[in-house]
């Protein structure tokens, strides 16, 4: 049976910070289909979501019609800002920690993991320019300041916006075992050495 990996989408979230995971995660159910998992992107409503920098991306389905998750996903961006104070998006966010056996962040989405009370005296890290933000919104929180991403167990969180496609190496590293996340990390040439 195919486990299903979600995509979490929504007006204003960044970039990077969803296609990053995407282009890893799609990478390997693409590339080795028998490892037995699907990736697709969930929107509140479905349909095109315009993001933080211009990009307009297409989810393929709704909160409403989505598989059954076992693995979710939640970037982050400006479009957080307003997530964090939103009564049902924080509750859909709560009523999957119920069923999701693995949750996920990349960057702020952390931030809305910590308004549904999902950190509370967790570890967990976000974006630089958010530490203080995550400390404010539940200091229960063991803020990581210097890690690219923290694994808790039954949740993950990444720092700002490229930490994503090491969380999502990192994932499959946990789902598929180390070997394959070295294959996949090969496929895409991901070898940083910044220019500076």
């Amino acid at each position: 049976m195919t486990k299903n990996i979600g995509i979490v989408l929504f007006d204003g979230v960044e970039e990077l910070d969803a296609i990053g995971p995407w282009e890893v995660l799609s990478t390997w159910t693409h590339h080795f289909p028998d490892d037995g998992y699907a990736v697709s992107c969930v929107s509140r409503s479905g349909g095109p979501v315009l993001c933080a920098k211009g990009l307009v991306v297409q989810a393929h389905r709704s909160f409403d019609d989505a598989p059954p998750l076992d693995v979710l996903v939640h970037p982050g961006g400006h479009g957080v800002r307003p997530l964090v104070q939103d009564d049902d998006w924080l509750n859909w966010v709560r009523r999957q920690r119920d069923v999701v056996p693995l949750m996920t962040s990349v960057c702020t989405g952390s931030l809305v993991y910590a308004a549904a009370g999902l950190l509370s005296h967790r570890p967990a890290t976000t974006h630089w320019a958010s530490l203080d933000w995550l400390t404010t919104l539940d200091p229960t929180i063991d803020v990581r300041r210097e890690e690219r991403f923290v694994d808790d167990g039954d949740i993950i969180t990444a720092s700002g916006v490229s930490a994503g496609i090491d969380m999502a190496l990192h994932l499959i590293s946990r789902l598929a075992g180390v070997d394959r996340a070295r294959e996949i990390r090969r496929y895409i040439q991901y070898d940083p050495a910044p220019p500076v």
